[in-house]
């Protein structure tokens, strides 16, 4: 556990420190996001913060793979494949950061980065540890992997809408990931505890916590794409490689169930962002429009109208995403009917705050979406 700890604060340092040059660049290269009416900051603010998280993460990784007690770990390429997609991602969100490239490009970006970690580093959906599913060709097995790290991608890239909420998001529910992968482990090798997913998760959740304190309200520097690219397809190539280092017949089935969630990218950890993504889809296509077209209804969107100051919002989507991966990652040592009624308290608690009388008064969208 020290080990992870030691790499999560590498990470956290590297991207705490290297966040202002990432700023600098983002200002000398017109990497600013200006206020548009969809947008809750008021003034223009430098993106680009994706930048300093990759090199936290890059810094992290090439010191653990001098460790010995992570020697395993990199003796695949599985882990410097998943590093090698976030710089791909990183460079084509860096790119829309400062051009501003239309969807269709992104998109092409995301597939060949999925493909990459897919095809060479071995990352791909094979198996679930529930009933024995398989996929059954390499082909299908391929697709659903590019499929699911551009879910991921994409979900987490809605839901950054409000200072060091993607950041706090992936902090968060990564660390009850982790806490899970590693309990997991200890679990299934007893005589072993490293494996891929928890480092690649260990320095994910360190570079979001270092951005964190540039990026929290009132930020002065955004992740921009290059950000929330690099975190959606890490957590999801994590989440696809604990399913390979699950026996379904060492784990009981009760961690089973936790452990296929990650294949969903993983509800634990994204379920807000994949809400989001899910309800704007359909509220976009239900309308006649594309999906790719912004809209000022977005849940954070929805908390401010509630009423809730902007800090206070962001505090509130923490609470449901610690709620929800920490309560599956608590299936790993608690039983199901125990972990179910502490969910459920807590759900009641969260949504206590979330609709109760510490809002302000409530604002109404106009007509147009803008803020009344």
């Amino acid at each position: 556990m020290r080990i992870y700890l030691l790499l999560m604060l590498l990470a956290a340092a590297v991207t705490y420190l290297t966040t202002p040059l990432a700023r600098w660049l983002a200002l000398r290269s017109g990497a600013i996001t200006a206020v548009r009416d969809r947008d809750v900051h008021a003034i223009p603010t430098p993106r680009m913060g994706g930048v300093a998280m990759l090199l936290g993460m890059v810094v992290a990784m090439l010191v653990a793979s001098r460790m010995p007690y992570l020697e395993g770990v990199f003796s695949s390429h599985t882990t410097w494949a998943v590093l090698g997609g976030a710089a791909m991602v990183a460079a084509l969100g860096a790119a829309d950061d400062v051009w501003d490239l239309d969807w269709f490009t992104k998109l092409i970006g995301q597939v060949l980065a999925a493909g990459m970690i897919a095809w060479l580093g071995g990352v791909q959906l094979v198996s679930l540890p529930i009933f024995g599913v398989t996929v059954p060709s390499a082909q299908m097995s391929l697709v659903a992997t590019v499929l699911v790290v551009v879910v991921a991608i994409n979900a987490v890239n809605f839901v950054d809408g409000l200072d060091g909420l993607a950041a706090g998001l992936v902090a968060i529910g990564g660390t009850g990931f982790f806490v899970y992968t590693y309990l997991l482990t200890r679990e299934s090798t007893p005589t072993d505890y490293a494996n891929e997913a928890s480092v690649v998760v260990a320095v994910l959740v360190g570079a979001c916590v270092g951005f964190l304190p540039h990026n929290f309200h009132p930020a002065r520097i955004f992740m921009g794409d290059s950000g929330s690219m690099v975190i959606g397809l890490t957590i999801a190539a994590a989440g696809i490689v604990v399913t390979g280092n699950i026996d379904p017949d060492i784990v009981s089935q009760r961690q089973q169930i936790p452990a296929f969630l990650p294949i969903l990218l993983p509800v634990a950890v994204l379920i807000l962002p994949l809400l989001d993504m899910g309800l704007a889809v359909l509220r976009r296509v239900g309308a006649g429009r594309s999906p790719f077209h912004p809209d000022r209804r977005h849940l954070h969107h929805r908390l401010l109208q509630l009423g809730h100051s902007h800090r206070r919002a962001v505090v509130i989507m923490y609470l449901w995403t610690a709620l929800f991966a920490f309560g599956a990652a608590a299936l790993a040592v608690w039983t199901t009917t125990t972990t179910l009624w502490i969910l459920g308290a807590g759900a009641l608690a969260v949504l206590a705050l979330t609709l109760g009388p510490l809002r302000g008064k409530a604002r109404r969208p106009s007509p147009t979406g803008a803020p009344a």
